[in-house]
């Protein structure tokens, strides 16, 4: 367990616990990695291919060991120290980055690519679990809320920067070599900082339960209606307001921006989403969760019918902005929820359930806008996935009484179920 200092409500109530800062430093390092090496694999099989359906299959190659792992991953995070699990995935991530970079280097054949990159998905698979169930273990129940804002505020960074440094990177050699090195150097850093983080047990104890042990997240995430509700709300709000994958066709055919306006516009919801991760840093616990989810979520489907709609640059940039700041405070309030009612010994098992809603909802939105934009043009696309958002939120609110009646997210407790 961890000692709690003598409460203090500030804004870096987290930071007063052993290893936090550091942790927070490998996960921006990690993000970082992931966000630059995304960027270095659609520009280098693009560069090769010419093809954008090379590029779809990125996503369906990396997502499928993803989902396919999920059950075993989250597993190993319960039942192996969940500091040994996290390290081997990402070092399994640096191999694969050290791979990308060799491909590269060689103009490997794209085969080989799509092969490594279904290896950095059985790592991103691994990853999710372990390292999403860590957090608990460095801070109480009472500071997850401020932990998670502050957590969310380096992804939203790296969202920004690492792009930005990847972008940089293989302009200047004119490949891609140097921006997977960059990412294979940012994973091994991480590994650093997980080896220099104090040892835990391993979370689940007692006989093994064979089986069953892969179905416990399952069915904890199916029994505990709030958190069901909660993650429900993301996965169709991102699946039916992913305006995201559609925004090269809005800055070509709809705003008229060119690639310039394209990157401001890809850039607006992280930095909405940063600025309001920073801004949660120091305020107060909501005192009704459950209703500012469901606010957030329809002003998430809202803003995104504003961007549908909007023909104007400035428009569009606010609203793909406040789409940033809506969906960081239900990150938030959904990750503390997350870690507030699950016990430690299934932490694992629940966070890898988490990782493959997450997962999928961003790859099937991006393929559903995509697939609708296609059949009814952009902007009945996005305009009518916002309207669906709105649609989920209300059926949410009626269907799952329990999120509207919440009480404040540090007065929660683990539920008393047996892993």
């Amino acid at each position: 367990m961890v000692n709690e200092p003598t409460p203090r409500r500030d804004a870096f109530a987290a930071f007063r616990y052993p290893a936090v800062a550091r942790f927070a430093v490998g996960r921006f390092l990690a993000a970082m990695a992931t966000t630059s090496l995304s960027v270095a694999v659609g520009w280098q099989l693009y560069e090769k291919t010419g093809s954008t359906w090379a590029l779809g299959l990125v996503g369906l190659v990396e997502v499928i060991p993803i989902v396919g792992l999920a059950l075993p991953a989250g597993v190993a995070a319960d039942r192996f120290p969940r500091r040994r699990v996290a390290m081997a995935a990402h070092l399994t991530l640096a191999s694969t980055a050290a791979a990308l970079m060799a491909l590269s280097a060689f103009d490997g054949p794209t085969s080989l690519y799509y092969l490594v990159l279904f290896l950095t998905g059985v790592g991103m698979a691994f990853r999710g679990p372990a390292v999403g169930a860590m957090l608990p273990q460095l801070v109480p129940s009472k500071d997850f809320a401020n932990a998670a804002a502050w957590f969310s505020s380096t992804f939203e960074l790296a969202s920004v920067s690492g792009p930005a440094v990847a972008g940089f990177l293989i302009a200047a050699v004119s490949g891609a070599q140097l921006a997977f090195a960059f990412a294979c150097a940012a994973h091994l850093g991480f590994v650093f900082v997980l080896w220099s983080i104090p040892a835990r047990p391993a979370a689940m104890t007692g006989k093994r339960q064979g089986l069953g042990d892969l179905l416990v997240g399952l069915r904890f995430v199916f029994r505990t209606k709030v958190f069901l509700a909660a993650i429900t709300l993301d996965l169709f709000a991102v699946l039916l307001g992913g305006a995201v994958a559609l925004l090269p066709v809005y800055a070509k055919d709809v705003l008229h921006v060119g690639p310039v306006g394209l990157g401001w516009l890809r850039a607006a919801p992280a930095l909405g989403a940063l600025s309001t991760a920073l801004l949660q840093t120091r305020l107060a616990p909501w005192k009704r969760p459950g209703r500012v989810l469901l606010f957030t979520v329809a002003g998430f489907g809202v803003a995104t019918i504003v961007f549908g709609l909007s023909t104007v640059m400035w428009l569009s940039f606010v609203a793909l902005f406040f789409t940033g700041v809506f969906d960081n405070v239900s990150v938030v309030i959904r990750s503390t929820l997350e870690q507030s009612l699950t016990p430690d010994a299934m932490r694992g098992r629940v966070s890898a359930i988490h990782y493959v809603f997450i997962g999928m909802s961003n790859e099937l939105g991006s393929f559903e806008s995509g697939a609708t934009a296609a059949l009814v043009g952009p902007v009945l696309s996005v305009v009518g996935g916002g309207a669906g958002t709105l649609l989920v939120v209300l059926l949410v609110a009626l269907f799952f009484p329990q999120l509207r009646s919440l009480p404040p997210l540090h007065q929660l407790e683990p539920l008393k179920e047996n892993p």
